[in-house]
């Protein structure tokens, strides 16, 4: 917290007095101002980290922005392991998320809550020694690592001090047994665009999925979607993910749903998860092999929320599942007035994961983060929306249904504010 100078009284001049009292007296008056301005100073470097915070600060969030101490004394700590110190767009995501965080901190306004950052630098023994500093400092919360390597150098220290670990990583292997996974995972949107179809009519299915661990978590969660909803799957066709290879496999599914057949379509949604690398070389084909999009719906995954998907033009008119668009909007708008560049799109995950820390703070030591309060199953409300951890270690998401048009996606079915429903 800043502290702010106010200058002295300006004194008239008066011949007959003696200089050097008064220099004397200024003096001491300047002496006492640096040692107040010096106290201030020390003050903001202990509990308040701005902008431009190094790596390994501790912050802590103050209701009073005057410049005056905080209230309460921060009792409540909570780690942020993130890879500072690495080098390219890596160092910037974790920066941007850094930053995050503090915002979250600073809108939850608790002066006892206590934000301790720390660098992995990257790697699984940076990480292992960020966690290890954390557990020492008393740490009841560990946030992070960003990658599954750094999540699995953290958590063995994390277990074995019994603290949980909120961890970015979209790896599924790393979830469980403490550590909990708060990245978008691939197949948990399945189901919501799934159910979204059915409600419209649509119970006959086909599906182009890459040949890749991406498309067998996607395939996994569709045929168990698409079974647990009712509906039917009439054609699966898997491509390798380069152009050559999607021909056969569009080929062969678009003979299903020829454009002028005489045949009806066989089916009435076609499912393509996939994202900007490799929407742009499937998207065409569909025309080229003359497949019916005009009595075919297309479904995508929420890897189809990439700037640019309108560009596609036999995609619009699709469907696909995303976070409400408006939550990041607003939570870019206030990033960017606080810090002036805008967030990396992985930043709305830091901020709601300190958000969570911040909502359970109530409470005395050891019983704020439990599993019971952290898989609690109304969930929490984050940037993105709707969202809560289970117990397997996994996520879930309440998530809008956004239909593509020219200059982006526009939301036709919103998200849901509770979890209810056949969507999970």
């Amino acid at each position: 917290m800043p502290a702010t100078a106010h200058p002295s009284p300006g004194l008239a001049p008066r011949p007959e007095v003696n200089a050097k009292p008064l220099i004397s007296n200024l003096a001491s008056r300047l002496s006492t101002l640096m040692g107040l301005l010096i106290a201030a100073l020390m003050l903001t470097g202990c509990t308040v980290g701005g902008p431009n915070s190094m790596p390994g600060s501790q912050v802590t969030a103050s209701s009073d922005t005057t410049g005056s101490p905080t209230r309460k004394r921060p009792s409540i700590k909570v780690a942020v392991l993130l890879p500072l110190s690495a080098e390219g767009n890596t160092k910037k995501i974790a920066e941007a998320m850094k930053r995050a965080g503090e915002l979250a901190l600073f809108d939850f306004k608790n002066p006892e809550l206590q934000l301790m950052t720390k660098d992995t630098r990257g790697t699984p023994e940076g990480a292992k020694v960020a966690a290890e500093q954390a557990v020492q400092e008393g740490a009841e919360l560990i946030i992070g690592p960003l990658f599954a390597e750094a999540v699995q150098g953290a958590a063995p220290v994390a277990r074995k001090a019994g603290v949980p670990v909120i961890a970015f990583s979209s790896n599924r292997k790393v979830a469980g047994n403490g550590v909990y996974l708060l990245s978008f995972l691939a197949g948990s949107e399945v189901r919501r665009i799934v159910s979204y179809a059915m409600t419209q009519g649509h119970r006959r299915f086909a599906a182009l999925i890459p040949e890749n661990a991406f498309g067998k978590i996607m395939q996994e969660a569709f045929e168990t979607a698409v079974r647990d909803t009712g509906g039917q799957i009439v054609a699966l066709q898997t491509y390798k993910p380069d152009a050559n290879s999607m021909l056969k496999p569009v080929e062969q599914v678009a003979a299903l749903a020829k454009k002028g057949s005489e045949q009806p379509p066989q089916f009435d949604a076609l499912f393509m998860p996939g994202s900007s690398d490799t929407l742009p070389a499937l998207a065409p084909l569909l025309p080229y092999f003359e497949v019916d999009t005009a009595s075919i719906q297309i479904l995508g995954s929420n890897g189809w929320d990439y700037t640019g998907i309108g560009r596609e033009k036999p995609l619009r008119g699709a469907w696909f599942p995303a976070a409400d668009p408006s939550g990041w909007q607003d939570f870019t708008k206030r990033y960017v007035e606080t810090y002036g560049d805008p967030p990396p799109r992985l930043a709305s995950l830091a901020y709601d994961a300190v958000s969570l820390a911040a909502t359970l703070s109530e409470g005395s030591k050891g019983n704020r983060y439990t599993a019971d309060r952290l898989t609690r199953d109304s969930g929490f409300s984050g940037v993105d929306g709707l969202f809560r951890l289970r117990d397997n270690g996994l996520s879930q998401r309440g998530l809008a249904i956004l239909e593509v048009q020219r200059f982006g996606a526009n939301v036709v079915d919103p998200a849901p504010r509770t979890f209810a429903g056949a969507q999970f």
